[in-house]
């Protein structure tokens, strides 16, 4: 996978993983403030539902029910809407509190106090249960007349349960003082007379009472009666009621900012602690990459990056294993350089430093052969320095170059005439085989090339040997050839044939191996003429030296047109 998808996907893992968690815990902690906000609520509808109950089954009436109400109000901050199933509201605290009333809330919950009656507390026998159920009504009805007749005069009412489930209402005398007491006597004597007066005959409880009697079913007749007693005593009960909590369109309760920060937080933080760790992964090679690129500034050409995968990381790796190896390469060859350059020097300026303290002291006498050796010796070492120029100037690029279109078949018979007077001293046979071939090239650089090799082919050839200069083409090349049957060049050497100050024979000195610089020159020329030199060779056969070069037809495609015969360019 490349670097670029891998730094993509981890993007990608990292932002969708640190969302999805955010969501989920979002929603995980808002779900359970919102469930744990209902269960609040629907505590608190229970609560009212109960209270309010309590406060209608104990008093027999709503009146002063607005009092407890209001302390509801303040326990559940909620508003409370009390209304009868006539449709007569009992309370709202909103009037309560001189304000508009507001739209209702959805929280409804029903307040039934009337009693339901316990028939297994009744006899079994139809007769004893049903003349039970008249007995019951006519006590709740006289006791809830009562209730409320003291809650209207502000008497507390005690409620004794019983085991028919119909409550016994009295005079709630505790705490009272004596003068309190005689005051609440007369009130509940008041009340007594209110709740005895006639208002109903028992007699029309007792008929329909009666009218169940025709059911044998033991279900169907308690049943019955219980219907019955709920409707006999509706018209002196406190009616039913609906309260509703809340008012509609109140903002939700407003999630607690804590625990999704603290979420958030340890979302972030997962996220932020798994990027750190993907990005070191991802993002080691770059770390290797950087170390030694600081060690190579340092001057250290030893650091090497490993190359793993093949992505653009691992072609970063190779790229730069390449430069470091063409600068190691290049420090040695400066080392090199400097080292063969003091050791073909050293020798030969002794030479003349010792000839000159020599003449200077007296010790030898000058004679003209002196002088023609202290000569020669000195040209050598200024062939020397040219060379080293030259070789330095073409590999740097800043060698001059006149190019023009050359016919290396003229260019091989100027070459031969020019070595063929040594040559023939040497016993060597020098012949020119070469067919018309065009290059656009720099004769003077070329004649130096081909001089350079016929050169050291004629120092390597014995006398009776012979030497071969032969000039070809394919369909996308010109190919010259120079061709000896030296002593040859052994397999292991051939690999630093191009290298400077090299030569064939370790025993072959300056004098008779030249400076050494001449191949190295020779291969920087044919490169920077777009060419190629190779060399095959075989000890005690011979060597070939080849030279490729393009054709001047597609040299001159190459650079947008034709160039005349004979016409020199600046060098590129």
């Amino acid at each position: 996978m490349s670097f670029r998808l891998r730094v993509l996907w981890l993007v990608i893992l990292v932002a969708v993983s640190a969302t999805a968690a955010t969501a989920w815990l979002t929603l995980r902690q808002a779900s359970q403030q919102i469930n744990e906000s209902a269960t609040v609520d629907r505590a608190q509808l229970d609560q009212v539902v109960d209270r309010l109950e309590a406060y209608g089954s104990g008093h027999g009436t709503w009146e002063g029910v607005p009092g407890l109400v209001q302390d509801l109000r303040a326990e559940t901050g909620q508003r409370i809407h009390l209304v009868a199933d006539t449709g007569q509201v009992i309370v709202d605290t909103d009037t309560q509190e001189n304000r508009t009333a507001r739209p209702l809330g959805t929280m409804v919950g029903f307040v039934d106090p009337r009693p339901v009656l316990n028939l297994a507390a009744l006899p079994v026998d139809p007769v004893g249960r049903q003349k039970g159920v008249v007995d019951e009504i006519a006590a709740y009805r006289t006791g809830v007349l009562f209730a409320a007749c003291l809650t209207r005069a502000s008497v507390p009412v005690a409620v004794s349960p019983a085991s028919t489930g119909v409550p016994r209402f009295e005079v709630n005398l505790s705490g009272a003082d004596v003068r309190d007491r005689r005051s609440v006597d007369e009130i509940a004597g008041g009340c007594r007379d209110v709740a005895a007066r006639p208002g109903r005959e028992r007699g029309a409880d007792a008929d329909r009472v009666q009218g169940c009697g025709a059911l044998t079913a033991v279900e169907p007749l308690d049943s019955c009666l219980a219907q019955v007693f709920t409707n006999q005593i509706s018209d002196v009960a406190p009616v039913p009621a609906r309260v509703y909590l809340g008012t509609r369109g109140d903002p939700a309760s407003a999630l607690a900012a804590g625990p999704l920060l603290a979420a958030a937080a340890g979302v972030a933080a997962v996220a932020i602690i798994g990027t750190v760790l993907l990005s070191r992964r991802v993002l080691r090679p770059i770390d290797t990459l950087t170390v030694a690129a600081q060690q190579l500034g340092r001057g250290d050409l030893t650091g090497r990056v490993p190359v793993r995968g093949n992505d653009e990381l691992a072609e970063l790796a190779l790229s730069f294993n390449r430069m470091a190896d063409s600068l190691q390469r290049g420090e040695e060859r400066q080392r090199r350089l400097v080292a063969d350059v003091a050791h073909e020097l050293r020798t030969p300026l002794a030479n003349l430093r010792g000839y000159l303290e020599a003449l200077s002291d007296g010790v030898i006498a000058p004679d003209q052969e002196l002088y023609a050796s202290l000569l020669e010796e000195a040209v050598l070492q200024q062939r020397i320095v040219d060379d080293l120029q030259d070789l330095a100037l073409a590999e740097a690029g800043n060698l001059a170059y006149h190019r023009v279109t050359v016919d290396l078949a003229e260019l091989l018979e100027t070459c031969g005439t020019a070595h063929h007077a040594r040559a023939e001293s040497a016993g060597v046979s020098l012949c020119v085989a070469a067919e018309p071939v065009a290059v656009h090239a720099d004769p003077d650089r070329l004649r130096q090339v081909v001089g350079n090799l016929v050169t050291n082919a004629l120092r390597a050839t014995a006398a009776g040997g012979s030497v071969r200069l032969v000039a070809s083409r394919t369909d996308t090349q010109a190919v010259v050839q120079v061709v000896d049957t030296g002593s040859g060049i052994a397999a292991d050497a051939l690999p630093h044939v191009f290298d400077r100050f090299w030569r064939a024979d370790a025993a072959r000195g300056r004098r008779t191996g030249g400076s050494g610089l001449g191949l190295a020159i020779t291969r920087q020329i044919v490169t920077d003429h777009q060419g190629t030199i190779t060399v095959a060779s075989e000890v005690g056969v011979g060597t070939t030296f080849t030279i490729a070069l393009p054709l001047a037809h597609q040299r001159t495609a190459q650079v947008g047109g034709q160039v005349p015969r004979g016409r020199r360019h600046p060098a590129r």
